[in-house]
């Protein structure tokens, strides 16, 4: 990979102590030229999902996922199988998104430093993602806590 990709993923990625894990991750999904999809493992993913990919902007994977999720719980054992392929294959979502991102910007920009300024400009990530996962997921505690209580008071009448 150049020190020039390196850099266009470090400006999207804008966390310089990710770039490493990231430009490996992404050096999985694009062979001398040719992307493919490959399993790259992210804990992260797996265990944050939709949020993961929102706080990476990674928009259509995170639509994806969440469907995936809604249509996992009327299948035998589906909710695992989406954990393990959203742990495996979530990356794969950012990398698209890098990808097109910088296709963009080298097709209107071709000045290298100009175009990694682009790049910090339009990648990064979303805070909110965080906020808004840890909100539903104490929303999500409370709602199970009042469900255990609802059905321990109904046993007890």
């Amino acid at each position: 990979m150049s020190e020039y990709d390196k850099k266009m993923i470090e400006a999207f990625i804008q966390k310089p102590e990710k770039t490493k894990w990231y430009v490996d991750a992404f050096s999985k999904f694009n062979v001398n030229g040719i992307d493919r999809v490959a399993w790259v493992w992210s804990w992260w993913a797996f265990g944050v999902g939709v949020f993961y990919l929102l706080y990476r902007k990674a928009y259509l994977g995170a639509l994806i996922l969440f469907l995936a999720s809604l249509v996992s719980y009327i299948i035998p054992l589906g909710t695992i199988l989406v954990l393990i392929l959203q742990g495996g294959f979530s990356v794969y979502f950012v990398y698209l998104k890098y990808k097109n991102l910088k296709n963009e910007i080298e097709s209107k920009t071709e000045d290298a430093d100009e175009r990694i300024k682009t790049m910090k400009q339009l990648g990064g990530y979303n805070n909110w993602a965080i906020w808004l996962g840890v909100i539903l997921n104490i929303m999500a505690l409370i709602a199970i806590f009042l469900y255990i209580f609802a059905i321990m008071a109904a046993i007890e009448h």
